[in-house]
């Protein structure tokens, strides 16, 4: 994908809104009015005079493409007009922050069909519910400043927008491809820095400064979640947050760190050993952990149910740790009794896009399958989602050990054998991964083969 040429033309806002249009009138049919949203809006820190760090709210982005704060967007159904409002220009802030974007600027940056300041909005909300005396302004609870009325409206729905939107999102416009194609590139060279480094340093958080140091010079500043940089046995915690612990004496490094770029994530996990070569035992579990997931990513096409692909990644684990003698016994009884979950316990992967953790996968938590109980999307995968693709095995004291104090569990262990993998922690790959018709295509460009890896680190 050329993702930079694709970036020179205008995030699609009114291309999103038809879709969630259309959404909303299966839902209602004949559906008239204003979809109507809010963009987050500034605040001050508690006890201090600046503000607080500012996070689009994704909703307003998906109709706007705007990371301006203190904004509005009302979208009329019918005429397909989008009206953008702005912060009127405010004298005593332009002393100290300079001037903010004009109504021309905004109407040739965003996607949009007519901007005015943030001083119009109930005018031209009660002028379009005059003229629309049977239209409804469609709205998100909770998201709606207590001064904006929609009086002129006789009808309200709180209940379809957010749900509409939610839906929409989980398949990808090209341009929405191309952002997160444009976040992995810089993940890419973020990643390979940390690969380039790791032997050097004596500190955890000297990686994570590397990492978000690249990424920011690149033109991403912000991350699009909190940098999991974990030595030895951390990584076997699935969301170490602590990244400062020394690294001497520990086999390897599990980074799962990804860029944000223009409020759409990259999700990404590389593990890989911290002097240049795996041990007979890292080596063994990270060979499994990359047979699971190049098996899992061959499989995936327009339609696949994602439960069958994470059953699929389970079976691969089974056949491998009985391989090592890990596991003992038969492989149907183990993958029935669910003694893998002990090793592999989260789910193989969620949908990516604003959020790293994206709408629309439908996870069941109350599950009493605990195979499946951590599995972020449920049903079948439509063309167009993205989705991450991240098996892992981990060697957790906290998880394993109740596995082997039930009997039905620990028939299938062999507690002998695993005490020599304590040490190497936990091994997690992870890619993002666009559905086509007919297969998929990988935005993660970061390295994963173990032996170019280790090249990277050693330095040859």
């Amino acid at each position: 994908m050329d993702h930079e040429t694709i970036l020179k033309g205008k995030y699609p806002a009114k291309q999103h809104a038809k879709r969630v249009v259309d959404y909303i009138r299966s839902k209602v049919p004949n559906a008239t009015g204003v979809l109507y949203l809010e963009s987050r809006m500034a605040k001050l820190i508690e006890d201090n005079d600046e503000n607080e760090p500012f996070r689009q709210r994704r909703f307003f982005y998906y109709l706007t493409g705007c990371n301006l704060a203190d904004c509005y967007v009302i979208h009329d159904m019918d005429t397909a007009k989008t009206t953008l409002f702005i912060p009127p220009i405010d004298p005593e802030s332009v002393i100290w922050s300079g001037l903010p974007v004009s109504v021309e600027e905004a109407k040739a940056q965003y996607d949009v069909d007519e901007v005015k300041y943030t001083t119009d909005v109930n005018a031209t909300l009660a002028h379009i519910g005059v003229e629309k005396p049977n239209g409804t302004v469609y709205a998100i609870p909770h998201q709606v400043s207590e001064f904006v009325t929609f009086i002129e409206f006789d009808h309200k729905n709180f209940s379809v927008l957010k749900e509409a939107i939610e839906v929409s999102r989980v398949v990808k416009s090209e341009f929405e491809l191309a952002l997160i194609a444009k976040a992995n590139a810089i993940s890419h060279s973020a990643h390979l820095n940390v690969m380039q480094k790791v032997a050097h340093v004596e500190n955890e958080r000297e990686l994570e400064a590397v990492f978000i140091g690249e990424c920011i010079a690149a033109g991403a500043p912000h991350q699009a979640y909190h940098s999991i940089v974990a030595a030895g046995r951390a990584a076997a915690t699935l969301h170490y947050v602590h990244n400062n612990a020394p690294m001497a004496g520990k086999l390897n490094l599990l980074l799962d760190a990804g860029a944000e770029y223009d409020c759409y994530a990259s999700d990404i996990t590389r593990t890989f050993p911290i002097n240049g070569k795996f041990t007979k035992e890292s080596r063994a579990i990270y060979d499994i952990v990359y047979k699971m997931q190049l098996d899992c990513i061959a499989v995936l096409k327009e339609g696949v149910l994602w439960d069958d692909v994470h059953l699929l990644a389970h079976k691969i684990a089974i056949d491998g740790l009985l391989a090592l003698g890990i596991l003992k016994g038969d492989k149907d009884e183990i993958l029935a009794d669910r003694t893998s979950v002990a090793f592999f316990p989260h789910g193989l992967g969620h949908y990516l896009g604003m959020d790293t953790h994206d709408t629309g996968g439908n996870p069941n938590y109350a599950d009493k399958d605990t195979m499946f109980r951590y599995l972020r999307v449920r049903g079948t995968l439509p063309a167009g989602s993205v989705i991450t693709v991240e098996p892992g095995i981990y060697f957790c004291n906290f998880i394993i050990e109740p596995f082997l104090k039930d009997p039905k569990h620990s028939q299938h262990i062999n507690a002998d054998v695993l005490e020599q993998y304590w040490d190497v922690g936990g091994v997690r790959i992870e890619d993002n991964i666009v559905i086509t018709k007919t297969g998929s295509a990988n935005l993660t460009t970061a390295i994963k083969d173990p032996d170019e890896m280790e090249s990277i680190i050693s330095g040859r």
